[in-house]
């Protein structure tokens, strides 16, 4: 950078970043008959050495954002996607290996499920169907949780960080909240049988850092972590929701060696029992009024022992 380039005032440029967002990518892999779907929102970020383009509008170092959307369609189609991870590893090493002034890239990706409908398995004359054999290119979205992952490069090491959000869970019974602080503002009465209902948002990070180790299964990888965390949540008696939130994670760590850290945001999702005794019925733990706000909001993170955290606290940008 030039002296003329930086301003003469006392400003200094901190932390900076650019690329394209939520670039919209579907991907169809046709297997014969058998049609498979990996249906991504990609996000990639870059920075490096940026500083004339702030301070002097130079876009010597600068690669299009339009360039980083193309490399996305292009890479599904040079690479495939195997999974979310492999695919966000292929991207986050082209940009740091092939611009000098590129230093680091992070892309995150959401991914959206799908999965395919159920037909029956005999010919429709009416309709001309032929049976089954034909519904193997037809798929339902499926309406539970967006897959995550967030892929770090900086030349040398790797950060893989995946997840889930919006996937709602409940337990109707096997769950109570008492012996709990009291003040002469508390009004909430001790449950010794509630419905525990949560909408889980957890990251985990894998221990794998360097081209050196073995790469994990990331598609095996994540349906086990997920396996694990819905038995843990299902088997708890759960005692507080932030028992339950520990027993997750710490089934995730002890399952799985990959991943020597989770990050969880539970936000409660309330049910209160209504009061029928104004119309001479009885609620015998039978009928709840669902409430969406406000909500008690349980965060921690659960980690391998001998670890340091490096998942952000904050999850919202994550």
């Amino acid at each position: 950078m030039t002296d003329q380039s930086r301003p003469s005032r006392p400003v200094m440029l901190g932390q900076n970043q650019y690329g394209k967002a939520e670039n919209r990518v579907v991907k169809i892999t046709r297997d014969g008959d058998t049609h498979h779907i990996k249906d991504l929102n990609v996000s990639v970020a870059l920075s490096g050495e940026m500083e004339d383009v702030h301070y002097s509008g130079s876009n010597a170092h600068v690669l299009p954002t339009d360039t980083t959307k193309n490399t996305v369609y292009a890479f599904a189609k040079e690479h495939g996607v195997e999974s979310a991870e492999q695919f966000g590893i292929h991207l986050a090493r082209h940009f740091v290996t092939s611009q000098e002034p590129i230093g680091q890239a992070r892309i995150r990706i959401e991914e959206y499920s799908w999965e395919r409908i159920e037909t029956s398995d005999t010919p429709d004359a009416n309709s001309g169907f032929t049976g089954a054999d034909e519904a193997k290119h037809s798929f339902v979205r499926k309406g539970q949780e967006t897959r995550l992952a967030q892929i770090t490069f900086d030349g040398e090491r790797w950060q893989v960080i995946s997840g889930l959000k919006d996937l709602t869970v409940m337990n109707s019974t096997h769950s109570e909240f008492r012996g709990y602080l009291k003040d002469k503002y508390t009004t909430l009465k001790e449950a010794h049988d509630r419905i525990l209902a949560t909408e889980v948002s957890a990251r985990w990070r894998y221990n794998w850092s360097s081209d050196d180790a073995r790469m994990p299964d990331w598609e095996k990888s994540y349906e086990q972590a997920r396996k694990h965390m819905l038995r843990a949540f299902a088997e708890t008696y759960s005692l507080s929701l932030q028992q339950t939130l520990y027993q997750m994670g710490s089934r995730i760590i002890d399952n799985r060696g990959e991943i020597d850290e989770i990050r969880f945001s539970l936000p409660n999702k309330h049910h209160f029992l209504v009061d029928l005794a104004p119309f001479g019925l009885k609620n015998d733990n039978e009928v709840y009024f669902a409430a969406d706000r406000p909500y008690g909001l349980i965060e921690a993170t659960v980690l391998r022992d001998g670890t340091e955290p490096q998942i952000p606290v904050d999850l919202t940008n994550l």
